[in-house]
């Protein structure tokens, strides 16, 4: 098999990997009396096209193929790229070694979690806030929660989502059935509610103009553009929540990030814990996108229409489809949280910051405008008058760059590109090299 230069996420020397080959089994004929007598679920047949970042990794493939001796460099999908700090992956190994001993072993565990982790979440990070250890729900990722928290809360309801968002909470909805028929003259699923966020309205959805739903997702700082909603912003949300009798999907992935004084949890707001769960992860502030460890906020006020605590449905459906976190991943999770941890994750997060300095300073330089990089990761640039796709193309055909585009978040993000800064810095340095030379 073929191998195909690309640039190291651990050094500036180039090292060879193998193509990722495609999951997807080709839809070709086959005799009817070949096939099952199953239908194909109705909402899986509603996605439109692939998931965006398997897409973007086919495109890569591709080019790769085309131009085997290149050096492509990845600023599109939010990996990591620095190593885990030792005291992270030093408590993991202890503990990863400690199975083999019978003293060391342990099997199943709590389903909610490692009870000492839930803890040490409930005080690091929601310490002021009223959070206890019982509403924190250990998991393998705030994506993996998501889809679940789609489980507790059923087909039967309406959703409102950011315009441009993070693709899962769009293609989950279709997926559990809350979507609708999709509409391609607009770009939009039927029976879910767009909530617009661009620099027009400072990233923030005109409320006043938005009808009732029974779930809003909402990520900040958001996933793609960047922008982390300030406090007056997030009050006016928990009130339209509380107003309409609504529940917030709020997810924090980022929250690490922020540099001023935007809220880092929504409950931080008052009134929230009965209006708001809180979905979060270890994967951009720790590196464990690969380790997989994650959480989830339900607060005992939060109840249905009929009084009954969700916590309690929650606790359900965590218990009959997950088997709990992996126990050498909490582990580390625990190491994240000790002092020496977390003053390592923050060196972590400051370094990935220092590049998106760079890159938002990069596209500046080229007179476009340029959105994010402040309290978020992520770059988010306009092209006017183009599509994104186009954009995208352009610059991997000539540059060998991997973005993202913006139009794959939401019809908002037609003309907009994502620039992740979790490379490593000489790649995040050669790019910027290499941006500079080409004409937009």
């Amino acid at each position: 098999m073929s191998k195909f230069l690309i640039s190291s996420s651990m050094s500036s020397s180039p090292i060879f990997i193998q193509p990722r080959d495609s999951f997807l089994v080709q839809n070709v004929d086959i005799a009817i009396d070949r096939c099952t007598k199953v239908a194909r679920n109705v909402n899986l047949e509603r996605l439109q096209n692939n998931y965006l970042f398997p897409e973007i990794s086919a495109r890569e493939y591709a080019h790769m193929k085309k131009y085997p001796n290149a050096k492509v460099i990845s600023l599109g999908i939010g990996d990591t790229t620095f190593p885990i700090p030792d005291v992270i992956t030093s408590a993991m190994s202890d503990f990863a070694s400690c199975l083999s001993t019978p003293q060391g072993y342990r099997g199943y565990g709590p389903e909610q979690g490692n009870k000492e982790l839930r803890k040490a979440i409930a005080q690091k990070f929601y310490g002021h806030l009223g959070v206890t250890d019982r509403e924190v729900f250990i998991s393998d990722g705030s994506q993996c929660d998501i889809s679940r928290l789609q489980m507790l809360l059923g087909s039967n309801l309406t959703t409102a989502v950011q315009d441009p968002s993070f693709p899962a909470y769009i293609d989950s909805s279709v997926i559990i059935g809350q979507s609708g028929d999709f509409q391609a003259d607009t770009g939009r699923y039927q029976k879910i509610e767009y909530m617009k966020c661009g620099p027009e309205n400072a990233f923030f959805p005109d409320l006043s103009t938005v009808p009732r739903t029974d779930v809003i997702f909402f990520c900040s700082p958001n996933n793609p553009t960047g922008h982390a909603a300030s406090r007056k912003q997030l009050e006016q949300l928990v009130q339209f929540a509380r107003e309409n009798g609504s529940i917030i999907v709020y997810d924090s992935a980022y929250a690490a990030y922020i540099q001023d004084d935007s809220p880092r949890s929504i409950y931080e707001i008052p009134g929230a814990r009965e209006v708001a769960i809180e979905v979060s992860t270890f994967s951009k502030i720790a590196g464990f996108t690969g380790v997989r460890l994650g959480w989830t906020i339900v607060p005992e006020e939060l109840r249905y229409s009929n009084g009954f605590p969700i916590i309690n449905d929650y606790n359900r459906i965590v218990c009959t489809c997950f088997n709990g976190a992996s126990n050498i991943s909490q582990a580390g999770g625990l190491a994240c949280l000790s002092s020496e941890g977390l003053g390592a994750m923050l060196s972590v997060v400051d370094y990935y910051m220092e590049n998106a300095k760079i890159l938002k300073q990069t596209f500046t330089s080229l007179g476009l405008k340029v959105y994010g990089g402040r309290n978020a990761p992520f770059i988010w640039v306009l092209f006017p008058g183009k599509k994104s796709w186009d954009v995208f193309n352009e610059i991997l055909e000539k540059m060998h760059i991997i973005t993202v585009p913006g139009s794959g978040f939401g019809p908002a993000g037609e003309g907009f590109i994502r620039i992740s800064a979790f490379g490593r810095r000489e790649t995040t340095l050669e790019a910027s090299k290499r941006l500079k030379m080409i004409s937009y």
